[in-house]
């Protein structure tokens, strides 16, 4: 994970992502990383739109909305189905007392 977040860090300061730059941030950071890790990082973001990756890996903020309506909605549903239970049972009693 720390190798994702140095490419990342690297990335938006806009320094080549590269052994010795990768190898520099985990120095900085006192991370201890093998040259295998690096190279597969580095080898494994080559040719990668990292903005791309990173608009398409984005949650939109603006869909909770809908479900926490339908979900606000569902319950004020079931409110008004309780209520009409409830209208109906205090009729049927109202009945038996004239029946």
């Amino acid at each position: 994970m720390e190798l994702v977040y140095i490419a990342m860090l690297l990335h938006k300061a806009g320094k080549e992502i590269n052994e010795g730059n990768v190898k520099k941030v985990a120095d900085a950071v006192g991370l201890s990383l093998d040259g295998s890790q690096i190279k597969a990082l580095v080898a494994a973001l080559d040719g990668v739109d990292i903005d791309k990756a990173i608009e398409e890996a984005a949650i939109p903020v603006a869909s909770a909305g809908p479900v926490a309506s339908s979900h606000a909605e569902k319950k004020e549903e079931h409110k008004e189905e309780d209520q009409e239970k409830k209208a109906e049972e205090a009729a049927a009693g109202l009945g038996a007392l004239f029946g």
